[in-house]
């Protein structure tokens, strides 16, 4: 019977380059940089957070430095954009350190966006505010360089036949048409745009929404806080269609959810706990007359509120 190897003998780790799919040959080795010449990937659209998770990573680089190596590129006016790394970058500066380890990659403008987009998707939790920029960025990325003859070692393939936003859904778990969706959402005001992040508005409405032209958003957004309501995917429908039909005015708006808001009561009075107040031979019209004469009277008694 052969011998069993041991642990050490029988796992044979990946180097950091092949785990991070980097050609070792194209970057060369890690090196360590000066914090300050570092910069932020342009228009990066993965936000950095000084949250609970963000302490953490302070206090577990503090103790034990940067263990996975940013990835960089050179920038032609000094220094080096981040691709990978933001959140490495930031704890390190807050933690004190004057230089990080990297990897310097040799990549055109639309490889290094495709590699900063695939490399920050890898997180757990993303907002949808930074799928939808992240998606948009690597779609522009994409369709610049489609087509385009193939050179050695490009990042970004060049898929025949493909749409795309089909090559940009590679990899992601996502459809295509979920692509166009979360897409859709660069369209919204950044104060809609925050009420998906926080989940405010659900994401299938929002969408929806996204069709409004910036004024029409503008007025939806002052009926929702006057109305303190927000529009269902139902709602959101109608108020698309409003605005394709060119009538999504303030009046309209107002109107559709307004009634939205009458529907979501669902207030019912025990026929035990009314007819205590009436004497049994009453009739139902009677008690609904009532009813709505003693509301009437106690809405003016408190001056219409």
């Amino acid at each position: 019977m052969a011998v069993k190897k041991a642990l050490p003998d029988r796992v044979k780790l990946k180097n950091l380059d092949s785990l991070f799919g980097i050609d070792q040959e194209q970057t060369g080795q890690v090196i360590e940089l000066s914090v300050n010449e570092l910069f932020s990937f342009r228009e990066h659209p993965f936000k950095v957070i000084d949250d609970e998770k963000m302490a953490q990573m302070v206090d577990s680089v503090r103790e034990n430095g940067i263990l996975v190596p940013i990835m960089v590129r050179n920038r032609q006016e000094g220094g080096y954009e981040v691709i990978s790394g933001h959140r490495r970058k930031h704890a390190a500066e807050i933690a004190g350190l004057e230089t990080i380890p990297a990897i310097i990659r040799d990549l055109t403008d639309e490889e290094a966006v495709v590699a900063m987009v695939d490399a920050n998707l890898q997180r757990e939790e993303i907002l949808p505010s930074e799928k939808a920029f992240a998606y948009k960025m690597k779609l522009e990325a994409v369709s610049r360089v489609k087509g385009r003859p193939k050179k050695e070692g490009q990042v970004v393939p060049d898929y025949q036949g493909m749409k795309s936003t089909e090559m940009v859904a590679e990899g992601t778990g996502e459809s295509y048409k979920q692509i166009q969706r979360y897409i859709r959402l660069t369209e919204l005001l950044p104060e809609l745009l925050d009420m998906v992040d926080r989940k405010k508005i659900k994401f299938n409405p929002a969408v929806e929404l996204s069709y409004l032209t910036p004024e029409e958003q503008t007025i939806l957004l002052e009926v929702m806080k006057e109305d303190s309501v927000v529009p269902s995917l139902s709602q959101a429908r109608q108020i698309k269609k409003l605005s394709q039909d060119k009538k999504c005015t303030k009046e309209a708006v107002h109107a559709l959810l307004a009634v939205a808001v009458i529907k979501e009561r669902n207030v019912v009075l025990k026929h035990e706990v009314i007819m205590q107040y009436f004497p049994a031979d009453v009739s139902d019209a009677e008690v609904e007359s009532l009813i709505v004469r003693l509301l009437e009277e106690y809405h003016r008694k408190r001056g219409g509120i």
